[in-house]
């Protein structure tokens, strides 16, 4: 990849993984380069993920940093290696953001995704007809289609790797604001019971009588990053985009409610049985 298509997702990751370490190994920028005979941009441009790093230079740090945990020090390799990766979604051309990039990359690079959704349903649990209806009233007409192609290539982690998991919370309002007509509203409904039969999916509804604070109903993904140890962290949606939170007083105040949205939230079995209730809503029986 050549240095002036970054930095992408991958290379601000490992960056900032770079900086981290050895910040707390209490070096310099100065003292980096030195060991790579190098100048401090060259540094100074690994960590802010604009340039990629050799593994031979790597290495070389890593030992600097003191990290002798070979698992770490494996994923940090892969990540280095996987910064020149070409993605599925790498050709799709401008017509994609900067950010549904990013949102990709960690997709495709997590072992488990934590979704709660309080008005949408989640992209991977959607129907081609759903995600039309969506991108048609709010994208622009040229991108709807490269949307709704991104969207459904998406869908391929469901049968993918063996060790992708989706777990997602749904809030009810938006099980009651599915668009379109009745017939796409029932196959919405079945796509849900069909794709929470899949051993790696698991799908909660939060009921509309449970009281948790109003702070907790914002939409957010967490990603489990591939790799040992592994890495969380957590995406924020907003009209215009999306946010990455990385530090981990962050993440954790994420996770936290994570697991009282879960613990608030209808078990599976009691989800599937409600989501099976508004079938037979939507079919009139």
């Amino acid at each position: 990849m050549p240095q002036s298509e970054m930095p992408t997702m991958r290379s601000r990751r490992l960056g900032a993984e770079l900086r981290r370490l050895r910040s707390e190994a209490g070096l310099k920028v100065n003292d980096a380069a030195l060991a790579l005979e190098c100048g401090q941009p060259k540094i100074s441009q690994i960590e802010t993920g604009k340039r990629g790093i050799r593994q031979l230079d790597l290495t070389t740090l890593l030992n600097l940093y003191g990290v002798e945990d070979d698992r770490q020090r494996t994923n940090l390799k892969r990540l280095a290696r996987d910064i020149h990766k070409v993605d599925w979604w790498s050709g799709q051309g401008p017509l994609l953001s900067d950010d549904l990039r990013d949102y990709l990359t960690l997709e495709a690079d997590s072992s488990l995704v934590r979704s709660f959704e309080p008005s949408v349903l989640p992209g991977l649990l959607q129907t081609e007809a759903y995600m039309r209806e969506i991108f048609t009233v709010g994208a622009e007409a040229d991108r709807v289609e490269p949307l709704v192609k991104t969207r459904m290539r998406r869908k391929d982690l469901l049968d993918g790797p063996a060790e992708f998991r989706l777990r997602v919370v749904i809030d009810t309002p938006a099980l009651h604001r599915i668009p379109g007509p009745r017939e796409l509203i029932r196959q919405q409904f079945e796509y849900l019971m069909e794709s929470g039969e899949l051993p790696n999916v698991t799908i909660q509804v939060l009921p509309l009588d449970i009281t948790l604070p109003l702070a907790q109903y914002a939409p957010y993904t967490l990603f489990t990053m591939r790799g040992e140890p592994p890495v969380q962290v957590a995406w924020l949606e907003h009209m215009t985009g999306g946010t990455l939170l990385e530090q981990r007083p962050d993440v954790e105040m994420y996770a936290k409610s994570w697991d009282d949205l879960t613990a608030a939230a209808l078990s599976p079995a009691q989800s599937r049985r409600y989501i099976s209730d508004r079938i037979k809503q939507e079919s009139g029986s």
